[in-house]
């Protein structure tokens, strides 16, 4: 591996395949599978990954690693919490995490993921570019079966310059302080779309 790749938020699969080999040798390279899908979708991500991942990785859930004490989907857990589950997936505070998903896309969930590790301090993050489908595209090998990682130790601790409160969002209407960016289609951002909770349109 090249050490000037080591934190690129993106690399490739050939990139993965040698540090998949130099992972066996004993550095730190921890693959993540984090696919989630809408509703409408109708896919099982667990159920496709255990068909097929790439060789070594760990299922992250996204709907498991949230608040679950918030009315609302996919808030941020605690540092503890997070913390904790990740470290259960054998992710250690030395790991380089790289996080991909099974989307038609490329890359749909597994960005969220990668921002997690950020936001809570681990900049030792990079994003599988193009996913399992370009894994798969490229023909390099999977498996299947459920994974038993070995339990390690992760230590978190919130960046908040990375993360906005409902209360600052609600400020920056009149205060204008920083841009808000709408990452949905057009369609969902005009309200023409419907929308996999209630409500629709932007802010």
């Amino acid at each position: 591996m090249s050490q000037q790749l080591l934190y690129r938020a993106l690399v490739s699969a050939k990139w993965v395949s040698e540090a998949i080999k130099s992972s066996q040798a004993g550095l730190s390279v921890r693959l993540l599978d984090a696919s989630w899908y809408l509703p409408k979708m109708k896919r099982d991500p667990r159920s496709e990954f255990e068909e097929r991942h790439i060789p070594g990785a760990a299922f992250f859930d996204i709907d498991q690693c949230s608040d679950r004490t918030s009315p609302y989907d996919h808030m941020l857990p605690t540092a503890g919490e997070f913390a904790e589950y990740v470290g259960k997936l054998g992710v250690n505070s030395d790991s380089h995490v790289v996080v991909y998903d099974g989307s038609d896309q490329g890359l749909f969930s597994a960005p969220r993921v990668w921002w997690m590790f950020r936001a809570f301090g681990h900049d030792a993050v990079s994003l599988l570019d193009g996913g399992l489908k370009n894994w798969l595209r490229e023909g390099y090998p999977v498996s299947s079966g459920k994974t038993r990682p070995v339990p390690a130790e992760f230590h978190a601790s919130l960046d908040k310059s990375l993360v906005k409160t409902h209360t600052d969002i609600k400020e920056n209407i009149e205060l204008r302080q920083f841009q808000v960016v709408d990452a949905r289609s057009a369609g969902r951002f005009l309200g023409k779309e419907a929308e996999p909770r209630e409500g629709n349109g932007h802010l």
